[in-house]
């Protein structure tokens, strides 16, 4: 097979506004490395960290919620989910769906043709499971909003599979992210969990992946997407922001507490979310797209004998383990649209708007 040279390209040159996203038609395809594959990317998945990424948004200098703009507060030393700086020009996007055409010096050449999707942690393959050696595809190296990306073979999983590359794209990030949450508190046929933010991407991997491990859930978004949420098994919906969250669990499920809250959303009402946790109850959070500055009453902490997790970086088995749920059907992609990559910029601006259930996929 003869490869191409140069390739088309989504190209963030700094943080700040969309302005930053340039679409490139002549952009070089990257070289694999020693150990790395070449994929040529059939469909990218979006999601919250390339928006937060090019907003700054991670930066301590930003206290607000993630809007999509840029912010006049970033600091220059922090703007990134690890705590550090990021090199320019970056192609984001880490859920690729694709069929590797090239390998690496060290890589087995019968890769080559396999149709994979990709993990997006990257990591010290001498020292995986260390947190501290751990970067993201599409932040610390070039991810998949392009016709071609690389990725250490060790990050790109092979599946089998009859869903679309598109729908296989919604599956990397939003349903890691979510199993690692889950993991995290421990979820089990005894829990009653609360999702917030039920409707995105991570929120509706949470749905489905707590169903999956026999929990009831309880999910939380806008009124116009409880029909959709219920679809994915969901056992009862709230508003996103009831007026008495603890008597509004009480008229749908008969109880005014949950034993696991599942939140990405953070901001106003983590308080009231809190207060919802039965003693020994279980916190664990991913995200927070409504505010990361929350009201905390210290004494709900201990006195009710609650644990707090945060789920950002996961083991290898996380990544392996969606893909066997995907391979047996036990979980299914939830895709709202998908855009040429031409139209990034409308892309991006449907996800932030986030009028959709599940995931907005992108293809080159």
């Amino acid at each position: 097979m003869t490869l191409a040279t140069i390739m088309n390209a989504i190209v963030l040159t700094g943080h700040g506004g969309m302005d930053k996203l340039e679409y490139r038609t002549n952009y070089p395809v990257p070289t694999p490395g020693d150990t790395d594959v070449l994929i040529k990317v059939g469909a990218c998945g979006m999601n919250n960290t390339d928006v937060n990424t090019r907003s700054g948004w991670y930066s301590k200098g930003v206290t607000e919620a993630t809007t999509g703009d840029g912010y006049d507060t970033v600091d220059s030393d922090d703007p990134s989910w690890g705590g550090a700086p990021i090199s320019f020009p970056r192609i984001q996007g880490a859920d690729v769906c694709g069929e590797i055409v090239a390998v690496g010096s060290d890589v087995d050449s019968s890769l080559i043709g396999e149709r994979v999707i990709t993990d997006g942690w990257l990591r010290d393959w001498n020292d995986p499971m260390n947190k501290d050696k751990t970067g993201y595809f599409g932040s610390e190296r070039d991810g998949g909003y392009a016709q071609y990306t690389v990725t250490d073979y060790r990050n790109a999983g092979i599946i089998h599979s009859e869903l679309t590359d598109a729908e296989l794209a919604t599956f990397s990030c939003s349903y890691t992210t979510a199993e690692g949450m889950l993991a995290r508190a421990n979820v089990n046929a005894d829990d009653v969990v609360l999702v917030t933010g039920a409707s995105g991407g991570v929120g509706s991997a949470l749905v489905q992946l707590a169903k999956r491990r026999g929990a009831k859930v309880v999910g939380m978004a806008s009124d116009e997407k409880h029909e959709s949420v219920l679809a994915l098994g969901a056992d009862a919906m709230l508003p996103r922001s009831p007026n008495n969250l603890s008597s509004a669990l009480k008229q749908c499920i008969g109880q005014s507490t949950v034993t696991v809250v599942a939140d990405i959303v953070g901001g106003k009402a983590f308080s009231a979310i809190i207060d919802v946790l039965s003693r020994g109850g279980r916190y664990t959070c991913s995200g927070a797209i409504a505010g990361p500055i929350v009201d905390l009453d210290l004494r709900t902490l201990y006195l009710r004998d609650l644990t707090f997790t945060g789920s950002t970086v996961l083991p290898p088995s996380i990544f392996k383990d969606i893909i066997s749920y995907i391979e047996r059907g036990e979980i299914k992609p939830v895709l709202s649209a998908t855009y040429p990559l031409e139209k990034f910029h409308e892309a991006q601006a449907a996800f932030i708007e986030k009028k959709h259930t599940g995931n907005i996929v992108v293809t080159p």
